[in-house]
């Protein structure tokens, strides 16, 4: 297989979404993506079972509702934003009602019921004392909520703390995000633009093209469909995160759960299974290898952390902050600044 490029988009209208990194090398075109299944701890007097009752291995139970009950993610979306109060007396972007019923419990576990036979949400470690998979789904939203959540002109702790989930596409959709590179596996339909939408904004033809091929639905041709359904919306975002960008690197979930090992290589890159490391898989040398003082990594944190604590988890348990930062990695995928 011939050395893939990646392009990062740089969505300067966008008002909360982050740099995007998408494969951009028209010599690759790769088969249907299906993540591996996740050992099931269905009954007692299983293996797996068996394992984390002595403590080891890394199996799934439940359910996604189970873990993150509709409360919980409604303190993150819906009454975040309602708790504002007077921050809407002042010059922030409101978000409209349509916004705040779009980004909804229902849609969201619909979107992850997809993804649970894979361990989406549902993995457990030690024993089953550890719900890796309620941890997981406050990683993913933390990554939505930086992208996504309103009042970009307000500070970073108020947006963590005060806002919910609003934007759903790119602002500005005047630019056709169209490769004519990839004509022959990823044609653009006609006047169709293929701008950042969703949860986790995808861009450009040949990723609405991945995503039609993993998702059995047509995106290369109506991309429009991710605006218009929320769950779509969300199930784009944790296809994402399943999903490896590039062949031979592990996804966002095997990184974070653990089913990712390092290679020596790895960790003379100082990568390590963890949320940091999901930073590095999602958006490459844009955030991590910078140092500590990098803001979009920093704000990606403190939303994990603060996410943690909605959904019923002690931020304590994220660990430390060589596990929660990318700040001394060695990105994944070099970047080329692409302005619109």
């Amino acid at each position: 297989m011939q050395k893939m490029e990646y392009k990062w988009i740089v969505p300067f209208t966008i008002l909360a979404f982050i740099l995007v990194l998408v494969n951009c090398d028209n010599s690759y075109y790769r088969l249907r993506y299906v993540p591996k299944p996740c050992t099931l701890c269905n009954t007692r007097g299983g293996p797996c079972c068996m394992l984390m009752e002595e403590g080891e291995g890394i199996c799934c139970s439940g359910s996604v509702s189970q873990n993150v009950k509709y409360t919980q993610f409604n303190s993150i979306t819906e009454r975040a934003v309602a708790s504002r109060g007077p921050v809407f007396n002042r010059t922030y972007q409101k978000p409209s009602p349509w916004s705040i019923e779009f980004w909804n419990y229902t849609s969201f576990i619909a979107a992850a019921a997809q993804y649970q036979p894979y361990g989406f949400g549902t993995t457990y470690k030690d024993g089953g004392k550890v719900s890796l998979g309620k941890m997981e789904v406050a990683a993913l939203l933390a990554h939505i909520g930086s992208k996504v959540t309103c009042d970009d002109n307000v500070s970073v702790y108020e947006r963590v703390t005060t806002c919910g989930l609003c934007n759903y596409k790119e602002k500005n959709t005047s630019f056709p995000y169209c490769d004519e590179n990839y004509k022959d596996n990823y044609p653009c339909a006609p006047g169709v633009a293929y701008y950042g939408r969703g949860a986790l904004p995808i861009y450009w033809n040949y990723n609405y093209g991945e995503a039609t091929k993993d998702l059995n639905v047509d995106l290369l041709k109506h991309p429009e469909y991710i605006e218009n359904n929320a769950t779509l919306a969300f199930l784009v975002a944790i296809w994402r995160w399943m999903t490896p960008i590039k062949e031979n690197q592990p996804s966002a979930h095997d990184v974070f759960i653990g089913n990712w090992k390092p290679t020596e290589n790895e960790n003379l890159a100082n990568r390590v299974p963890g949320f940091g490391t999901t930073m590095n898989v999602l958006y490459g040398d844009l955030v991590c290898g910078k140092g500590n003082n990098e803001t979009s990594m920093n704000n990606i944190i403190d939303y994990y952390r603060h996410y943690l604590d909605r959904i019923g988890v002690n931020p304590n348990e994220a660990g430390p902050q060589e596990l929660l930062s990318c700040a001394d990695q060695v990105p994944f995928n070099p970047s080329v600044a692409l302005p619109p």
